[in-house]
């Protein structure tokens, strides 16, 4: 089964004699540092393709542009922005200590033209000389929070960090309450709904949402609708506030799943992909995205960013 952002990173705490990051990589250089022998996953090579549970989308297929034999994962398409972010890494098969020593490995970005989305780009959100493995990108007008391991602190850490004049700057810690155990997350309007294991839940990680007080974000509510003893995470809020989407497990691998809000009450979730499809995001013609993993003899061997287009 895939295993998040957080969780992969998890035990990446070696980050000394890394190479240091420079102000631009270009997506050229992101194909080449992949290794030739990497087997390319395609639809037609996919032991277990992704099944789609839902007559309003078209049949999922690899994003354009954006999949290569590497690993993309966590995508996120900000409300506001015309930008796709994603958390990429070289090859899966490294140990996780060997791919936080390169600085391809981290966010990238993704900009829409109107027709169709750009070559990516690095997103930088360290120093120059100093490292760090950053992913779980969420955003918002011209903020940034990001999950973490970097020089000078210990394990991972929320982040944010400021646009200005055309890049990303200003990166500070993140003040959540660490008492919440605050999973990948997803802010709408005064709310702030993510993924935790925080006591007084149905199971494993279940999606919860804080409330802003005070300039704080306090008061942990679990959304007992659509949770259950199985594992649910990574949320997504659309822009008019009235689908939650999220991953469940549905017959042994993520699937992605939505619940609508009715009445001011979110409704019990409904299927949409189910088989190795991972964190979901919306764009803002309501065409879904997420990550699908392929699998060999039992080994992931890469991971691509899937759209599913509406019909």
């Amino acid at each position: 089964m895939k295993k998040s952002f957080l969780a992969v990173i998890a035990i990446c705490l070696l980050l000394a004699g890394c190479t240091p990051a420079r102000v631009e990589y270009t997506n050229a250089e992101r194909i080449d540092s992949i290794p030739e022998d990497v087997q390319k996953g395609t639809p037609e090579n996919d032991d277990f393709p992704p099944i789609l549970h839902s007559d309003e989308y078209e049949t999922p297929i690899p994003l354009e542009t954006i999949s290569t034999s590497g690993a993309e994962d966590s995508p996120f398409i900000p409300m506001d922005r015309d930008e796709l972010y994603f958390f990429f890494a070289k090859d899966v098969r490294e140990d996780v200590h060997v791919q936080v020593r390169d600085v391809l490995n981290g966010i990238w970005m993704s900009e829409w033209d109107g027709e169709r989305w750009q070559e990516p780009k690095l997103v930088v959100l360290q120093n120059k000389g100093k490292l760090a493995l950053n992913g779980a990108a969420f955003v918002q007008g011209d903020e940034m929070i990001f999950v973490t391991a970097r020089e000078g602190y210990t394990g991972l850490h929320w982040f944010k960090a400021e646009y200005v004049k055309g890049k990303w700057r200003k990166w500070k810690q993140a003040d959540f309450d660490p008492a919440y155990k605050v999973g990948e997350l997803h802010i709408h309007e005064d709310r702030l709904y993510y993924h935790s294991t925080l006591e007084g839940g149905k199971g494993e990680n279940d999606i919860w949402f804080l409330t802003k007080q005070d300039g704080l974000w306090k008061t942990p509510t679990n959304i007992e609708i659509i949770n259950t003893e199985k594992n649910e995470a990574m949320p997504y809020i659309t822009p008019d506030g009235k689908e939650l989407w999220f991953n469940r497990e549905y017959e042994g691998t993520p699937a992605v799943y939505r619940s609508k809000k009715v009445d001011g009450e979110w409704t019990k979730a409904e299927l949409i992909v189910s088989r190795f499809a991972g964190e979901p995001t919306l764009d803002k013609f309501g065409n879904l995205y997420f990550v699908h993993h392929y699998f060999k003899n039992g080994e992931m061997i890469e991971a691509d960013i899937y759209v599913a287009y509406r019909k």
